[in-house]
């Protein structure tokens, strides 16, 4: 009989700890408020307007303007090639040598016909002379006088037919060895020792890496938003996030045939930062109008398919605030605001999940030096 009772008694005591321990049904076991958060003032940037700058995207690659491809002006076996890709260069340096064996045959030819027409003609010049005085006192015929001035004009003609041999044999000689045409780096070498060099073969390409310019093409129907002087923003493949700076220096006057874009040459405003290697792709933005407008760095934003939000402190109260977000700024990558926030809102850096709408928010104080650093502070003062 004792049994049921225990039971009781046991029921009893639970619904005695039930009360003691309130359950979710229990308004003691309400969701607690959440906890006050404290910020630092690198925790949050103020919304400032800025300038968005917005035109036609350009694409393109780096190139030297100053390149130069070096052919073969004679037919000649290449002997020797001083010059690999990539060697810096000085104006008249000698790159490449190619057979002189025929060419110097040629020219000892044309130099020793110069002089056998030199030869005749200083003896003709002196035959017609002599027949000049002989006229004069009759001892002469006109005829005999008419044909030694025609010997001595042969002999000019020869001779000046000598001299043209001999010149453009010298020149062929010249030509025999290339030299680099200004100051630059070997970017092509096309010939080995050995090969055989036609006339306008390739023989080597050399550039002038500090006249680097960014070749740019821009569609057709976006071409009256250019012109020469505005500024461009760009960046090349290779140099990560790092912005180059210029500003458009011609304007090709025909689009091209195929694709329809127009040609646009970007020089670098700071000429120390440019590239040195040419042919790097390179994308951006001629800035024809500037506009001002509220942005926010992309890592700030909260994005949950097509919406985004920010963490705005108001008033010491945390909350999120929903946003119209425009065009990204090619120059800096913010994202333009048109609706959502004011100039002069606090917004979190860092948003995070743990966040919550109302929560309290207040900066951080800075907390005074203890003792132990006063006093370190002091003896460093003192030494």
């Amino acid at each position: 009989m004792l049994r049921p009772l225990l039971i009781v008694a046991a029921l009893a005591t639970s619904l005695t700890a039930c009360d003691k321990f309130p359950g979710k049904g229990d308004k003691k076991d309400a969701v607690a408020p959440p906890a006050k958060l404290v910020i630092a003032p690198e925790d949050f940037l103020t919304i400032r307007s800025n300038t968005l700058a917005s035109g036609p995207v350009v694409t393109g690659s780096i190139q030297p303007e100053r390149k130069a491809d070096l052919r073969a002006e004679v037919s000649a076996v290449v002997m020797q090639v001083l010059k690999e890709n990539g060697d810096v260069v000085r104006k008249g340096d000698v790159l490449a040598r190619m057979d002189q064996t025929s060419i110097q045959d040629n020219l000892r030819s044309a130099q020793d016909n110069a002089r056998n027409a030199t030869q005749s003609l200083d003896q003709a010049e002196r035959n017609l002379q002599r027949l000049k005085t002989l006229r004069a006192s009759g001892m002469t015929s006109l005829q005999a006088l008419d044909d030694a001035e025609v010997r001595r004009n042969g002999a000019q003609s020869e001779l000046s037919a000598s001299n043209a041999r001999a010149a453009v044999a010298r020149q062929q000689l010249e030509r025999t060895i290339v030299r680099a045409p200004f100051d630059g780096v070997v970017s092509d070498r096309k010939v080995s020792a050995g090969d055989t060099a036609s006339i306008g073969k390739e023989l080597l390409k050399v550039i002038d890496p500090t006249s680097m310019r960014f070749a740019g093409r821009v569609s057709a129907d976006k071409i009256s938003m250019v012109s020469v002087g505005q500024a461009v923003s760009f960046r090349i493949n290779g140099y990560g996030g790092q912005e180059f700076r210029g500003k458009v220096m011609r304007v090709d006057p025909s689009a091209n045939d195929v694709t329809r874009q127009v040609e646009v040459l970007v020089s670098f405003s700071d000429a120390t930062a440019q590239p040195k290697v040419a042919g790097l792709y390179a994308e951006g933005t001629i800035e024809s109008s500037n506009v001002q407008a509220l942005t926010l760095p992309e890592a700030v934003l909260v994005k949950a398919g097509d919406k985004a939000s920010v963490w705005r402190v108001k008033n010491n109260t945390l909350s999120q605030v929903a946003l119209q977000i425009g065009a990204r700024d090619p120059r800096t990558g913010n994202i333009e605001i048109r609706s959502g926030l004011s100039e002069g809102d606090i917004i979190l850096r860092a948003p995070s999940s743990s966040f919550k709408e109302g929560q309290t928010a207040e900066m951080a104080t800075a907390k005074p030096p203890t003792a132990a650093a006063s006093a370190a502070s002091s003896t460093a003062k003192g030494t």
